[in-house]
Parts: C-alpha cells; sequence; structure tokens
C-alpha cells in the first residue's frame, strides 16, 4: 500500500518544479536535470519519501532519439520499488512509473530502448530523485 502524503506536506518540502513533475505528472525540460551526467556510484531515491528506485549501476547514458536528455535506467532496486501503468495521455501510448511507495510520478518506461541490451529504459526526471552515495569500505 502507498504512503500517503498530503498536499500542504508536499508543497513545503518540494521545489514548484518537483510538486508539478511528481504530483501532476509533469516533465522536466531535457537536459536540464542535475542527475542526467551524474556518475557517483550510490543509490538513486525517490525525492517524496527516500525509497530506493535505482542502483548507479543500472544508470546509462541513452543516445535514443527523443528519449536523451533525462537520467536513464536499465532497471530498478527490486520488482516491489516501481509501479507501471500505462499512459495514453498527449496522444502517446507509453508506460506510466510511479514510486510504489508513495505513488508519485517518476517518468516513463520504454520496453524497445535500442540503446541499451536489455531493451528496458526508464527515462525519469531527475526532480523526483534523490541520491545517496555509496560509503567507501576503507
Amino acid at each position: 500500500m502507498a504512503k500517503k502524503f498530503r498536499d500542504e506536506e508536499l508543497k513545503k518540502k518540494l521545489t514548484l518544479e518537483q510538486y508539478h513533475i511528481l504530483r501532476e505528472k509533469g516533465t522536466e525540460a531535457p537536459f536540464t536535470g542535475k542527475y542526467l551526467d551524474h556518475k557517483e556510484a550510490g543509490m538513486y531515491t525517490c525525492a517524496v519519501c527516500g525509497a530506493e528506485l535505482f542502483s548507479s549501476k543500472s544508470k546509462f547514458e541513452s543516445t535514443a532519439p527523443g528519449l536523451a536528455g533525462w537520467p536513464s535506467f536499465s532497471e530498478a532496486t527490486s520488482n516491489k520499488a516501481l509501479e507501471l501503468k500505462e499512459d495514453n495521455s498527449n496522444d502517446l501510448n507509453r508506460i506510466e512509473v510511479t514510486c510504489a511507495n508513495c505513488g508519485s510520478h517518476l517518468g516513463h518506461l520504454f520496453k524497445d530502448a535500442p540503446d541499451h541490451p536489455s531493451g528496458r529504459h526508464f527515462c525519469i526526471n531527475s526532480a523526483c530523485l534523490g541520491f545517496a552515495p555509496t560509503e567507501d569500505k576503507k
């Protein structure tokens, strides 16, 4: 069951852009997100609830037309981290990706990704993500 957050609480916690994307299913402008070129090892988390979503090991640079410009991942941390829903908005046939823990909109899944061997391309808005670096083991 997804954790519920009140709108008033989220409007205080999130930026206007984050709120628009996460709660109103918006999209950030391509090539503007802070995690697009991010290369640090660690875990990408939900900006709303902190749930672990994607490992940096599954991140790749997309060159696919129309899909480049947002952080790209080949798989989630587990099959329970995300919820996938059919999305036919804007006259497009896509699969919406939401956080399974809190229901926040994250982006879309494309199953015919020509630029990754898995064929799966999670195209995720940077504004929807937090990041926890992997601790150095000395």
